[in-house]
């Protein structure tokens, strides 16, 4: 895991005037809405015997603990100690974090890290959630895995005649040889084009992406943007399709992929339903291999496994993400008993562990899918 980037955490529609928590890198948030309709996070973590801020009450746009009531501003100072006779400072110490906080793409944004504001990455492009030839819809996904192996998972080019034989990858059985493709380097990422030649016609819903009677060349462009972001763009002909996710780090064992689906044919909502039951199919094929992979966590070094030319978008990303390892962008997230250094190290967080695919209410299902119970490992 990596501090010093913007990290999508919830869904915007999800956060109210009523405090939530949300666990993110292995520790807890509380988010909430300020009276101006302004997203607050802090850390859900009273400085005073650790409890949790986010079932506290909301008071003048500051959180009450629910322990000892102790109030804590938006900055995440602390204003207010009850049992203090009148006249009693409050302790420094007794402060929490507070995080930068954007809303872009129909998501809260945490900064998590110690950069300043003029020196941190930017959130990555999306320039088709504004495009009206476009319909989106929502999903999110979990995978009981580490972030990096679904990540990498969503930009492997060879695996889909395999993995996805029985749906959309089924077009792949004519020719599953991956020839070379090059991968160019972003700002903050790294992307490569592949054309898929001689796709025949797929099972189930994608079956428009090829002619009923002849073979297609179906383009695909995969992006990976850092630290925790993928986008996969495929088309063939009118129909053009791209997956947008952000591959939220629970903790080392467990992952949900928050998904930004867009398509530019069947642009009707009313058949979100339909297309979300066949994207859990997918991501439940996926998830499938993902979370027997070990060890959890994709390897640091390279010479840690075999690799071969179809892995080259891969081999980028390790790099890249090693580089940023090696800079000390790498967090701790081995529990710490007290912690109150924003960005430094990560506290014990309590595990999402249901295994079961959702949707946040913007696609109008709750298609579930089964995934594997993962042994639980450290990265």
């Amino acid at each position: 895991m990596l501090k010093n980037f913007w990290y999508a955490c919830e869904h915007s529609q999800a956060v109210t005037r009523e405090p939530k928590q949300i666990v993110m890198l292995n520790q807890r948030f509380a988010l909430y809405r300020d009276s101006k309709g302004q997203v607050v996070a802090l850390k859900d973590q009273c400085s005073h015997r650790g409890a949790a801020l986010s079932i506290g009450l909301l008071e003048d746009d500051c959180l009450r603990c629910p322990y000892h009531g102790w109030k804590f501003a938006p900055d995440g100072k602390c204003v207010d100690i009850p049992a203090n006779e009148a006249g009693t400072p409050v302790p420094r110490r007794a402060h929490i974090d507070a995080y930068s906080v954007q809303e872009k793409y129909g998501f809260v944004w945490i900064f998590y890290g110690d950069l300043p504001a003029a020196e941190r990455p930017p959130i990555p492009p999306l320039p088709e959630f504004d495009d009206p030839t476009l319909h989106k819809s929502y999903l999110d996904f979990q995978v009981n895995t580490h972030y990096t192996r679904v990540l990498e998972n969503s930009i492997d080019v060879s695996h889909l005649p395999i993995v996805h034989a029985n749906s959309f990858g089924s077009g792949f059985k004519d020719n599953p040889e991956v020839g070379h493709y090059t991968v160019e380097e972003l700002d903050w990422g790294i992307t490569a084009t592949y054309t898929y030649s001689n796709y025949t016609r797929p099972k189930g819903l994608f079956s428009s992406l090829a002619h009923k009677n002849k073979q297609t060349d179906l383009y695909s462009r995969f992006t990976f943007y850092l630290p925790n972001i993928t986008k996969v763009e495929s088309g063939s002909d009118s129909v053009r399709l791209v997956n947008y996710a952000i591959h939220f780090p629970v903790n080392e064992h467990v992952t949900i992929s928050k998904r930004i689906l867009f398509r530019s044919f069947a642009r009707f909502r009313w058949l979100d339903g339909i297309f979300m039951k066949y994207y859990n199919k997918i991501y439940a094929e996926d998830s499938r291999v993902s979370e027997t992979q070990y060890p959890r966590s994709v390897p640091v070094e390279l010479a840690d496994e075999v690799h071969i030319p179809s892995d080259a978008l891969q081999i980028a990303y390790r790099r890249l993400r090693k580089k940023y390892l090696d800079r000390g962008w790498g967090i701790n997230t081995k529990p710490a008993a007290t912690n109150h250094t924003n960005g430094h190290a990560a506290t014990n967080g309590h595990a999402i562990t249901n295994g079961h695919a959702t949707t946040n209410g913007h696609s109008g299902t709750n298609g579930h899918s089964k995934t594997a119970a993962s042994t639980v490992l450290t990265s």
